[in-house]
């Protein structure tokens, strides 16, 4: 559906990033339910149109998206002209983010006008994220958290091993089968030279001739660098967006940048995503930026034996599961599929059942990193045994600094031996 707006000052819309737009209505396009914590998934005021023309005037103005004299320019005037002329600029920006596939609309059709005219019922349109919207934001992050760490942080998953490849790094050494057909021309001309080099037949005035063997063959040694298998558990419980603190958006957020990095930087790793809440379930890492906070309790034994079955499957150098939550096991589910929940401190009982899934992971050869959001006493302890149950590490972080964190980590363990 197109709009037409009258009153327009030229050059202004020209004068904005819709890349830092976006960037800047990341936690609007992100939204976990923070917005009704009582109940997340009936929440539905942070999708309406209102919410979305709310957010793009506070960029606008508070935002850094227009330059001061930009928004002199803008509110220029007597104040009715300039709430036109604000409204008609949001306008043609939605307009705009909806046209190059940022956002779509969704919502009933409003009643037949006498004229025959249809359209959309403001009240009841809804603005839906696209994929478009999801990659780019994934983009963004992963951007600025590479930034913030410094590029020499980023690379590969190398290793101390070396391995026949396409990047020299090492000496060369002599061709054995099976090895990469990587030849070093300059190591093998020289090998055929040391063995032998003269006159055909050895014979005065014939031509010198060079006899290349199979011995004499030299291939190129790179850096071995090293797969790995990753499954991301969210927690999605209902503690994620309690407490006067949205944790499930910057985890969202996270989720994307790591998602973005394997794709565009490890293409030979894999990485999965499993939510747990009362149980858990695998979604596709796609649909990560739209999931919203679920049910009440964590039951972690139940995401950390989802997580273990998808990474049986995987033949990877390395195989991790990366745990981002913010409270104790408080479920667990029984053996006739009826789960156990208790909220009040930490249960012997869910206890038990978590350890033995982290130990079955210890077997697999899976290494469980935990990021936490919290630092309650008994949750320390908790998360530092499961991390020296699997050899992992135990990360006590925040919102504003788990993207750094889980990119660090997750970049480091590309520089250890594997073999």
């Amino acid at each position: 559906m197109k709009y037409r707006y009258t009153r327009f000052v030229p050059g202004l819309l020209d004068d904005i990033d819709f890349e830092s737009l976006v960037s800047q209505l990341s936690d609007l396009l992100l939204s976990s339910g923070f917005g009704n914590p009582r109940d997340p998934q009936a929440d539905e005021a942070d999708r309406t149109m209102q919410a979305l023309h709310d957010a793009i005037l506070d960029a606008l103005l508070n935002g850094g998206v227009l330059s001061d004299e930009a928004i002199d320019r803008l509110l220029d005037g007597d104040p009715d002209t300039s709430r036109e002329r604000l409204a008609a600029m949001v306008g043609q920006i939605v307009e705009r983010l909806t046209t190059e596939g940022f956002v779509s609309m969704a919502g009933q059709p409003a009643p037949q006008s006498p004229g025959g005219r249809g359209g959309r019922d403001p009240e009841r349109t809804r603005f839906e994220v696209t994929d478009k919207a999801l990659d780019f934001l994934g983009y963004r992050a992963l951007r600025d958290l590479l930034g913030s760490l410094g590029r020499s942080n980023t690379g590969r998953h190398d290793t101390r091993d070396l391995a026949a490849g396409v990047e020299a790094g090492g000496a060369p050494r002599a061709y054995a089968f099976g090895d990469a057909l990587t030849l070093d021309a300059t190591a093998t001309l020289l090998q055929a030279i040391r063995r032998g080099y003269g006159r055909a037949g050895g014979q005065p005035g014939a031509p010198w001739r060079l006899d290349l063997d199979y011995d004499d063959l030299m291939v190129a040694q790179g850096d071995y660098q090293s797969s790995c298998a990753t499954v991301l558990m969210l927690d999605c419980s209902h503690s994620m967006v309690l407490y006067g603190e949205d944790r499930f958006t910057p985890a969202k957020r996270v989720a994307l940048a790591l998602a973005n990095l394997i794709e565009h930087q490890f293409p030979g790793d894999s990485l999965q995503a499993v939510l747990f809440h009362d149980s858990a379930e695998q979604v596709p890492v796609r649909q990560l930026g739209r999931v919203r906070v679920g049910p009440y309790y964590t039951n972690t034994r139940e995401g950390l034996r989802l997580a273990r079955r998808l990474l049986d499957r995987q033949r990877k150098d390395m195989r991790q599961i990366v745990m981002i939550t913010d409270g104790k096991p408080s479920a667990v589910t029984r053996p006739d599929g009826r789960i156990y929940r208790n909220a009040f401190g930490l249960d012997p009982y869910v206890l038990r059942e978590t350890f033995a899934e982290v130990a079955a992971c210890r077997r697999s050869g899976i290494m469980i990193n935990t990021f936490m959001l919290a630092r309650d006493y008994d949750l320390v302890a908790f998360v530092r045994r499961v991390a020296r149950m699997c050899r992992g590490k135990a990360y006590f972080t925040t919102p504003h600094t788990l993207g750094q964190y889980v990119l660090m980590d997750y970049l480091a363990n590309k520089t250890r031996t594997v073999h």
